[in-house]
């Protein structure tokens, strides 16, 4: 995301908005908050599973959480928490009221300083670090709001978490222009992105240009692992050779892309999180049947598709079982 800054520092807002928003930088979103879970292995197991993170740190008797677990251990759910102060929603009001109505996540910053345990009991407090001045991105004009959690465990210091939002109001969209007729409507297809090669993941695309899904495996613990790492995640080994995929597996996971459109793609198309019969997961396409008619655990089967005279993927097509 591009946006522009003042080169001088943020000018005093016409209608007094800005001064109004700043205000709010230092407020106490929540003070002396309680996890509403102490640090519980079950909730540490769904995020693994959730991640596909197998590192043995995570699991038995002398288990800690994933560092970068901070926030889990904070957040509300649905019913939210009853120690929090009015402060953001006041300031989304605000926001809200002046036309910046839309809202992304653009970041969040983590610092670690001690791991957590099961069992350990969190609190936690938070406050509205900064409101910027107004911005001007792509998706439109808005102002960055930045809230960082200090958490604690046993009262002692664990972390401190950032998480930095945009809320803004929609750019206006431009006219689409009326499909060219005639000699106007022979344009040159767009191509699709070329994927990023490097010393890394090269042996990888090698692979698929002679219609082969390299997977690799660790040299020392015989792990397997995708996408292509420099090192083993379980031990650490820079040893590693190659299994081919035998190209069956199931849809562990989708999602349907409606927006935003791109050259060269023609939404909505379903994109799947598939778990090889290796054990594996890789993303790609899933072809062969209506974006809709997708379901998790659907068996796919792995062919390459010739985007263009220059690229071929692994997609995977449904009901592909042999």
């Amino acid at each position: 995301m591009t946006f522009t800054r003042s080169q001088d520092g943020p000018e005093p807002s016409p209608d007094g908005l800005y001064e109004r928003l700043a205000g709010f930088a230092g407020r106490a979103a929540a003070t002396s908050g309680v996890g509403k879970d102490p640090v519980n292995l079950p909730m540490i197991r769904h995020w693994c599973e959730a991640m596909g993170d197998g590192h043995p740190a995570y699991r038995g008797p002398d288990a800690v959480a994933p560092p970068t677990m901070l926030q889990a251990w904070t957040m509300g759910g649905l019913s939210g928490h009853t120690d929090r102060s009015s402060a953001h929603e006041e300031l989304f009001a605000l926001l809200d009221g002046a036309g910046y109505t839309s809202v992304v996540a653009t970041d969040c910053e983590q610092e670690y300083l001690r791991p957590l345990r099961p069992g350990d009991e969190i609190a936690f407090d938070t406050v509205i670090e900064s409101v910027s001045e107004l911005k001007t991105t792509k998706l439109g004009s808005g102002h960055f709001v930045t809230t960082r959690t200090d958490v604690r465990a046993g009262g002692q210091p664990a972390g401190t978490h950032r998480f930095r939002i945009l809320k803004y109001a929609p750019a206006a969209r431009p006219r689409r222009p009326e499909p060219p007729t005639g000699s106007e409507a022979k344009q040159p297809e767009a191509r699709r992105p070329r994927p990023v090669v490097n010393r890394d993941n090269a042996g990888f695309w090698e692979g698929v240009a002679a219609h082969r899904l390299l997977i690799q495996r660790c040299g020392d613990c015989a792990a397997l692992r995708f996408p292509w790492l420099p090192g083993c995640a379980d031990c650490g080994s820079p040893e590693w050779d190659t299994v081919e995929a035998s190209g069956s597996g199931t849809v562990y996971s989708y999602v349907v892309m409606h927006h935003p459109s791109f050259p060269a793609f023609d939404p909505p198309y379903a994109v799947g999180l598939v778990e090889l019969a290796e054990g594996v997961r890789m993303i790609s396409n899933v072809v062969g049947v209506p974006y809709d008619k997708v379901r998790i655990g659907m068996p796919v089967r792995l062919e390459f598709l010739r985007v263009d005279e220059e690229l071929e993927l692994p997609v995977f097509r449904a009901g592909g079982e042999d």
